[in-house]
């Protein structure tokens, strides 16, 4: 019977190693998108890409077809060359144009929208060269971008909050980043003022996930008032039974119970009995 021992140490030493990734955050790969408004400007970018690879195809066969009436015929040379035209306009377009990465001074530009759907792009460029433990507070940053984008999509552009969120987003989140990447990556994980490089990135970009976190749910409330009045109203108008106990005053709804309604009840007479 063949020794077995060896692939068991194997597999052991994967499990181990596999574990351990998980612990420390997990793998993360390039292309993953960490939130909606950077799926949705990959989205777009390979729509791009998958017209001009058709634009391309139509052109390469109307080239052939012409050519083939002028010249009586392609032959087997010309299949061969349109074939070969056809993958190379393949290959051309699977890999261009790339999504355009925006540029650090670009992230606070434009309608929030956009602002949040450039800040996640940049971020995603970033995430590579973090540390797992970073890399996954990004990825919930992305989540939590996107929560705050809707919440922007729905308030005035000269709501005060704007330029909070411009300085937050725009700024602050980019240059904690910015401020990891210029320290030598052979430093990153020397201790230093009671602290690595890592570990102070990591609690930077956590605290700066709980200001998104909090300003979305401040920008939120007027929503949150408006739906508990609309269900109070609706409660009030279709409430039924429940309606009817709170209108004649019951104690534990209003604390203030209406009185009895003063009823004669008539008493019998004596001729009666």
């Amino acid at each position: 019977m063949p020794d077995s021992t060896d692939e068991s140490e194997h597999i052991l030493r994967a499990a181990k190693q596999s574990l351990l990734t998980q612990k420390q955050g997990g793998t993360h790969r390039p292309g993953d998108s960490i939130g909606k408004g950077s799926a949705s400007a990959k989205r777009k970018n390979w729509l791009s890409r998958a017209k001009y690879f058709a634009g391309a195809v139509l052109t390469i066969f109307v080239t052939m077809a012409v050519a083939g009436v002028v010249l009586n015929g392609i032959g087997f040379a010309g299949v061969m060359m349109t074939a070969l035209a056809v993958m190379a306009a393949a290959f051309v377009f699977s890999n261009f144009p790339k999504v355009k990465i925006p540029k650090r001074t670009e992230l606070k530009q434009g309608n929030p929208k956009q602002m949040v759907a450039r800040t996640e792009l940049w971020l995603e460029a970033q995430r590579p060269a973090l540390p797992a433990s970073a890399a996954m507070v990004v990825d919930q940053l992305g989540v939590q971008l996107d929560a705050l984008g809707l919440q922007l999509e729905t308030i005035d552009a000269a709501h005060p909050a704007i330029n909070e969120v411009r300085e937050l987003v725009g700024e602050y989140i980019p240059e904690t980043i910015d401020n990891y990447r210029k320290i030598p990556e052979h430093l990153r994980k020397e201790d230093h003022a009671g602290g690595t490089a890592d570990e102070r990135l990591t609690s930077s970009l956590t605290k700066l996930s709980s200001e998104v976190d909090r300003v979305t749910r401040r920008l939120a409330e007027g929503a949150l008032d408006d739906l508990a009045i609309k269900s109070r109203y609706l409660d009030y108008r279709y409430g039924g039974d429940d309606l009817i106990q709170d209108m004649r005053g019951d104690p534990s709804v209003t604390g203030t119970p209406l009185p009895t309604p003063d009823v004669a009840i008539p008493v019998p007479s004596k001729q009666a009995r």
